[in-house]
Parts: structure tokens; sequence; C-alpha cells
């Protein structure tokens, strides 16, 4: 203010208004409420947790999803939950904040990793396990806790995908010393955990975990293959943005693809939109959907 002053004395008045303005605006920013639980945005981990984390900004939303009407219900708890932070610890309780996600693979369980980051509108960090387990003893557990010191430091969702990796049961014939020594420094992080951030982890392989974690986690979340009724709403939701004209029976592919993941679902109905486009067709029919679920039926199999 004193060099805005200076300023207009010498003759600068534009200068001078200028400046001002400038310190006008600080101050409006300054005093601007933060919100709880408010994000700061953070561009990407920069140094040694860049091979640790990889950072995505997901736009999907909880409505993006086909979820049983319970598992909706739930992530929409969770949601609520993440965002009325402070009124909970205005009476001495805490969120949900630890999930474990489990399920066939293509149910939808990064997919809802995803989808609660951008409900919740912060970053979905995804943690890089070739960059955290290595052969050197000590050296994983030291990376485990630079991760967890983010996890206090930055809000965010963090995801610790194919978890069974490290969460292998202690005593299991696949044992070793190493992976034993991370599994204790994990329980203990989390355990420890009190921030704003949201970890979850997700397996195909619930069965081989060991039964110390399922007490660690405030909520476990259980995914299955669509039912009948899940599989028309994929298959309505995917055709609904062809470049063609659909012209299928709901029920006939509904039959045809039990039992299939939405994923593995999802992927058939591109097989056979691809083939259409290909063929400079205008129309999909049941035939085109029915080729494609069978052809990944086949290629699903031989991959077993």
């Amino acid at each position: 203010m004193q060099v805005a002053a200076g300023e207009a004395k010498n003759g600068h008045p534009d200068f001078a208004a200028e400046l001002r303005a400038l310190i006008d605006r600080a101050r409006e920013k300054q005093a601007l409420p933060m919100p709880a639980g408010t994000t700061i945005p953070m561009a990407a981990p920069r140094g040694e947790l860049a091979e640790l984390l990889a950072a995505f900004y997901p736009e999907t939303r909880l409505s993006d999803m086909i979820l049983t009407p319970a598992l909706n219900a739930r992530l929409h708890r969770i949601v609520d939950e993440q965002r009325q932070i402070a009124k909970l610890k205005g009476h001495n309780l805490h969120p949900r904040r630890r999930l474990l996600l489990t399920g066939p693979p293509g149910c939808g369980k990064t997919m809802t990793a995803s989808a609660l980051a951008g409900q919740l509108g912060v970053p979905l960090l995804v943690v890089r396990l070739d960059g955290l387990i290595t052969k050197f003893m000590g050296e994983t557990t030291a990376k485990l806790r630079m991760i967890f010191d983010a996890v206090e430091r930055t809000r965010a969702v963090y995801l610790f995908d194919e978890f069974d990796s490290i969460g292998t049961e202690r005593g299991s014939g696949s044992d070793v010393g190493e992976i034993r020594r991370v599994l204790n420094s994990f329980l203990m992080f989390i355990e420890r955990h009190t921030g704003t951030s949201l970890i979850i982890a997700a397996t195909n392989h619930s069965h081989s975990l060991d039964t110390a974690l399922f007490r660690r986690f405030d909520d476990l979340l259980e995914f299955h293959r669509p039912d009948k009724p899940l599989i028309r709403q994929a298959i309505q939701r995917r055709l609904a943005l062809a470049p063609v004209k659909a012209k299928v029976d709901l029920a006939k592919l509904s039959t045809a693809a039990q039992r299939m993941s939405f994923a593995e679902i999802v992927k058939s109905c591109d097989e056979a939109l691809k083939e259409v486009l290909l063929r400079d067709r205008h129309e999909l029919r049941t035939a085109d959907v029915l080729t494609a679920i069978s052809e990944r039926r086949t290629f699903l199999r031989r991959g077993k």
C-alpha cells in the first residue's frame, strides 16, 4: 500500500490503482473459508513417490455404474459420510475411510474407486505394486510408509488393487518373510490412519487374505457377476450410445450373457458394434451380439 501511495504521488495513478486492486483480491482470497476436507489440487506425485503412486482425476460418478440397490445405497452412504466429516467429528464419530472390495474381475471394483473419487472431487491415486514390492529386505516397508505419509498429508482416494499380493494370509504355504513383514506394517499403518483420505483395497481372491485384515477395514463391499436384470441394463446402456440403430432382443441377450462380468458384456457389445461398422451396415441385430458373446466365452475358456 505504501508503494501504491508513492506511485500515486509520483503521477502514476493507473499503476497505483492496479496495485491496490491486486492487494484487495489477495485479501479476499485469504478471507475465504476453507470447507472441511477440501483438497489442495496436486498435479502428480513427485520424486520417489511418483514411482509408487499413479494419479488420475476421474469424471466417473456412481450414477454411471450399474449397481444393485443395496450396493448403491452403501456407496452413497460412504460419500455422504465423507462429505460431512466435520459434522461427524463434532460428535466424536468418524466416517468410513477404509474399504475392502472383493469379487470376480470385471465386476466394478476399480470403477467404484474411480466413481468415489469423481463423486468426492478428489484425485484417485493408484498404488504401483511393481514399484512398491522389491527384493531388498526392509525397502518395501519403507516405501509403504511413504505412501501412508501421503495418505495423511494429501486427501485423495488411494487404491491398492490386486491387494492379495501383499495381504496373503500369514503362515500360508506361499508366505515369505519379507511379505509377512510388509503385511504387518500395512496393518499397523492402516490402523493409525485418522486423516480424511479414503483407502480402498481391492482383490479377486478374498479367501486368501489374512483374517486380521478384515478387522482393520470399516466396510466390506462384495461385488458379484450381474443377474439378468442387471445384464439387461448393461446392454441397454451400452447400445444406447451405439452409432447405428440397435434392433435386438434384450431378453435373449440377457439369457445368453449370464455368468459374464460387466466388463465382458460391454466388450461383447463393442465387438458386435465394430463388426457392423466395418461391414458398412446401419443396424445392429441380436445375432451380431450373440456371436460376440459366444466368441468372448470361447476366449475366456481358453484363458483359464
